[in-house]
């Protein structure tokens, strides 16, 4: 139609110029003159309609519409908005009827007279996927009817939500690990699907560690947005964070999840098992962890230590955080010499001394300690011996005293039996 407008407006103007005599410079003037006068009203009116919907099977499908036609024209009784499927005729709403259509469930939400097209299907299926044509009568006449289109795909289960990982000024971390100490914002978006009740989003996290973080639900007219605040420490790493978005349907609910794996850079630490033992050949081991892994140095009384015929140096990997190392130590030039573990990477360093002391030392005070216990051990049985001796010594002395005491009573009692028997003699 509006080219038939654009083509009326161009001979009226051109033959205009003729009868008056006009140059060709002068009607080209005249013809975009009137061109933008009147070529706005010949434009046909325009539906506005998404292109495409995406909508969950047992959930509703909410299409936004409008359109920029003239109120008045549209003001009747007689206007009606129809829906079809597939460019078939086969009407699945008529907002003059209530149910034209027993498979669809549905109404207008819009108000004609304020350029509102506004429909909503309820318990749609995923069998009903197709392009929904729409049309706009308007029963007065004056002008044409109006037509749109919109593609519906409906899914079985719901899509994955995106999970990002921001900064703080909401700046998209591009890096694949994040510094220990940093606040963060993890971001889970998922689609803000029609339903019956408004979509869940859920945290979680595996393993599950204390962090002080807060969720904080956000949601506009197109997804439901949840942001996860927190400050990266060591124990976050390779920790898993799983967002689940919940649609409860009529029947049932339905469910979709992602997950982010946290990768943290932190400072080196070194075990607290990590020392030194031997005599005559020393071997310390010194383990430390970090990410990236630590690289280990020994120093031996402050100077950096290397494979020669006095010391040598060995090495493990202990995953990917961690690393051991091995310092042999077979001969000492030195009085109290000290090791010095130090464990760096590109976040920071620790270290750890050692206190070695000489082989002939080591001797001597073992020596002494042991000679200490063999006199005590004597001082002991000299004592025990001593103690034993004088408690039989008691005891015969008071046996030899019994025995005496015994022996004096004797003649007493046999002198007693000679004077009864010369008594009765008499």
């Amino acid at each position: 139609m509006f080219t038939l407008c654009f083509s009326y407006i161009l001979c009226s103007v051109f033959v205009f110029s003729l009868n008056e005599g006009m140059d060709a410079w002068t009607a080209e003037k005249i013809i975009l003159l009137s061109f933008l006068l009147n070529g706005v009203g010949c434009i046909n009116p325009h539906i506005n309609l998404p292109e495409k919907i995406d909508a969950l099977s047992g959930s509703c499908v909410l299409i936004n519409c409008t359109f920029d036609a003239n109120i008045t024209r549209l003001n009747n009784f007689n206007a009606q908005v129809v829906w079809s499927i597939n460019n078939t005729r086969s009407i699945v709403l008529n907002s003059s009827m209530l149910s034209p259509n027993p498979f669809f469930k549905g109404q207008m939400l819009g108000n004609l007279s304020e350029k509102n097209c506004t429909t909503i299907f309820y318990d749609i299926r995923s069998n009903l996927s197709g392009t929904y044509n729409l049309t706009i009568i308007n029963g007065s006449g004056k002008t044409s009817n109006m037509y749109a289109n919109v593609t519906i795909n409906v899914f079985e289960s719901p899509s994955q939500p995106t999970v990002r990982l921001y900064t703080q000024k909401m700046e998209l971390m591009q890096i694949m690990e994040v510094p220990e100490g940093s606040s963060v914002i993890l971001r889970c978006s998922a689609k803000s699907l029609c339903s019956s009740y408004p979509p869940l989003l859920t945290w979680s996290s595996y393993p599950i560690l204390p962090f002080n973080g807060s969720s904080i639900p956000q949601e506009n007219q197109t997804e439901l947005i949840s942001d996860l605040n927190f400050t990266v420490t060591p124990l976050l790493h390779r920790t898993n964070f799983t967002c689940t978005i919940t649609y409860q349907l009529q029947d049932k609910n339905k469910t979709a999840q992602n997950y982010f794996t946290l990768y943290v850079q932190y400072a080196p630490k070194i075990s607290p098992s990590s020392g030194c033992k031997g005599t005559d050949v020393r071997v310390c081991f010194c383990e430390g962890h970090g990410n990236p892994s630590p690289k280990l140095t020994w120093y031996l009384s402050e100077s950096p230590v290397s494979n020669s015929s006095c010391t040598s140096i060995s090495e493990e990997q202990l995953g990917s955080t961690g690393f051991k190392s091995f310092f042999t130590l077979s001969c000492i030039h030195t009085a109290n010499p000290t090791v010095l573990c130090v464990a760096t990477n590109i976040q920071g360093s620790a270290s750890q001394q050692f206190y070695l002391v000489p082989p002939f030392e080591e001797t001597a005070q073992s020596e002494q300690k042991t000679l200490q216990v063999l006199l005590a051990l004597m001082v002991f049985l000299y004592a025990l011996t001593v103690g034993v001796a004088l408690y039989k010594f008691k005891q015969m002395s008071n046996k030899l005293k019994a025995k005496r005491e015994a022996e004096s009573h004797v003649p007493f009692e046999l002198n007693a039996s000679n004077n009864i028997y010369e008594n009765v003699k008499i």
